[in-house]
């Protein structure tokens, strides 16, 4: 189930190609990060320090980066693909809505979209990769928790 039929420079070009495209997805809070108005909101006893989110998020963007590539590699995989571009989307909407607009309410529609579709995707990986779906869990469940902080967050405030 998981062996490859896209090898060689191509699969390693496709890697590099992956893995940039989900980081890309961060390039959201480059232009609107936390910040002071974050900073002055009152927060869930549960609300991570700051500094975990950096390398929480790094680890998940690479990960999701590499699911990507193992299921592209396996070929016929539009549908799944699709599903990952369309949570990659809404992982990078959010960050414009709950940071730059302070929208935390339609942030928290986005939020829970993207779970959904994570778990949609996760599930549509697990036919091509069982590798592949594995390394989106811990995603999912990050995405979990952050849905939960942003309604804490939505409710405080």
């Amino acid at each position: 189930m998981d062996d490859a039929r896209i090898t060689g420079i191509k699969a390693w070009a496709g890697l590099a190609g992956w893995v940039l495209l989900a980081f890309a997805a961060s390039a959201a809070g480059a232009f609107f990060s936390p910040g002071d108005w974050y900073a002055s909101l009152n927060k869930p006893s549960f609300n991570p320090p700051g500094w975990v989110f950096g390398p929480v998020w790094t680890a998940l963007y690479a990960m999701m980066g590499v699911s990507a590539w193992l299921v592209w590699r396996r070929g016929n995989a539009r549908r799944p693909l699709a599903l990952w571009l369309l949570q990659l989307a809404l992982n990078a909407a959010w960050t414009p809505f709950f940071f730059g607009l302070h929208r935390m309410d339609i942030a928290l529609v986005i939020i829970i979209a993207m779970w959904l579709a994570i778990l949609a995707t996760l599930l549509a990986f697990r036919r091509h990769s069982r590798t592949a779906a594995l390394l989106l869990v811990p995603y999912l469940l990050w995405v979990g928790f952050a849905t939960v902080l942003n309604a804490a967050l939505w409710r405080l405030n």
